[in-house]
């Protein structure tokens, strides 16, 4: 037993120590910086390669200036950088877990209503919720507006250096250096998912692309790389290669403008069992949290009508999330979550409990049910939570009408509001509301049974 204990521990030692020494070669080769006849061939021929391929996108646009611009005053240029300051932080923002093509027209929408930081610090929330509806994680919403207001409030220029720009709400190194690269032309790195990809194929790096150090030696790579005369140009060139050509499953090598520079490109030529798509390394993602959610679209009817038909004089019943957390601020159907399965007693139990406390709704005492019925369910997935949704239809009946429900309000519970369809068809309201209501008028126009529910869908959070 005791020789057995040993010669474990001896294949254990030797087994840490190969791993060590993995670590230690891998760390090697991201401290070992590109040569100088490298860096100098990757800027050339990425920017030759930017301005021949780089996409037309609306925040690639710099304002035209009459002439040639020799006269052009200097109150003037800085107003035009810190234009494209705003343009560039807000187009970098939306393109955060959203896809280029999705983001364009959000984009024009955003600078149409909003086309100056000025502008933006006078929107409320609800306002920039409304426009953002859609693009998710609205987290990224309302820093942009946070940020504006901080900054027009101190009544200073909008900040031009990573290091003034990491001090604006929701900015972090990424962000402020595509602002300060791109706008102001300050000579920093970026380092986003496109360039740790392109970095580590170029270099064969296989160290853990989340871990702390090795995204120190990413930025650091990076930082090297820099064109010193066009920085923003260069940044924008290494995230291109990365969206366009360098991708993650189907990189076109044959077309890459470094690919004599890449080696993983090399080693895949030189061994069979080495593929490009190797590097980075493939990090498993965290389980998703489950929940369930029970999501009561209320309808208050102002006549005693039938569960079918749409009566113009309804009013659905919306309510505000609060201002912490996710979807902070948005507007919803009444719901509660739970952290395990429920079934539809549990779940109209609950309901009830929060209609009554928030609302004063309390049949048969003040209202009655015209109809109550289960729609259906489907699945709404987040960044971090997977959440399960069951979708019920309450229609009731006010005994004292509408105007007893506003006598009710208590503004220390919870902020809601009565709209008719209409209005609730032109909020912007996030994907799973979108669903959700559209799953009820589906049903009410249809005339659908509880038997001839839809079958289950995925619904993923863009």
């Amino acid at each position: 037993m005791k020789n057995k204990a040993n010669n474990t521990n001896k294949k254990r030692h030797q087994l840490n120590q190969l791993i060590k020494e993995e670590q230690e070669h891998v760390m090697g080769d991201i401290e070992d910086l590109f040569s100088e006849e490298d860096t100098n061939r990757i800027r050339s021929s990425l920017l030759e390669w930017y301005d021949k391929n780089q996409r037309d996108l609306p925040w690639r646009r710099r304002t035209t200036k009459s002439g040639n611009g020799k006269n052009v005053k200097k109150e003037e240029e800085e107003e035009d950088d810190e234009k494209r300051a705003y343009g560039v932080w807000v187009s970098e923002v939306m393109l955060q877990q959203t896809r280029v093509q999705t983001v364009i027209d959000y984009y024009k929408r955003w600078m149409q209503k909003w086309p100056t930081l000025q502008h933006l610090a006078q929107a409320s929330l609800e306002e920039v919720n409304e426009m953002w509806a859609g693009l998710g994680y609205y987290r990224r919403a309302r820093f942009l507006l946070e940020g504006a207001k901080m900054i027009v409030a101190r009544g200073s220029e909008f900040p031009n250096t990573v290091s003034t720009l990491r001090k604006v709400p929701g900015i972090g190194d990424y962000t402020a250096g595509a602002i300060a690269s791109i706008a102001f032309k300050e000579v920093v790195p970026v380092v986003d998912g496109n360039v740790v990809r392109v970095l580590a194929r170029l270099k064969a790096i296989s160290a853990n692309p989340k871990d702390k150090t090795t995204v120190k030696n990413f930025w650091k790579l990076a930082a090297q790389l820099v064109d010193p005369s066009r920085p923003g140009d260069f940044n924008q060139s290494l995230m291109e290669l990365g969206a366009t050509l360098c991708t993650p499953l189907n990189p076109s090598c044959s077309s890459c403008p470094v690919s004599s520079q890449c080696c993983a490109l090399y080693n895949s030529k030189n061994d069979e069992s080495v593929v490009v798509t190797r590097y980075p390394t493939k990090v498993v993602k965290a389980k998703q949290r489950q929940d369930f959610s029970t999501v009561c679209v209320v309808e208050i009817s102002g006549s005693q009508g039938t569960l079918h038909q749409s009566q113009p004089d309804s009013r659905f019943l919306l309510v505000k999330r609060p201002d912490e957390g996710l979807l902070a601020g948005l507007w919803e159907f009444p719901s509660v979550t739970l952290d395990e399965e429920a079934d539809l007693a549990m779940r109209r139990k609950l309901i009830d409990q929060l209609l009554k406390k928030s609302f004063k709704l309390n049949p048969p005492k003040n209202c009655s049910i015209i109809s109550r019925v289960l729609v259906g369910e489907f699945v709404h997935v987040f960044s971090h939570i997977r959440r399960k949704i069951y979708v019920e239809l309450l229609v009731l009946h006010l005994k004292g009408g509408m105007h007893d429900l506003y006598k009710e309000k208590d503004s220390e519970t919870m902020d809601w509001k009565l709209l008719d369809s209409d209005a609730v068809s032109r909020m912007g309201l996030t994907s799973s509301v979108q669903k959700v209501y559209s799953m009820v008028q589906n049903f009410k126009q249809n005339g659908l049974s509880n038997s001839s529910i839809p079958s289950r869908k995925r619904v993923k959070c863009s």
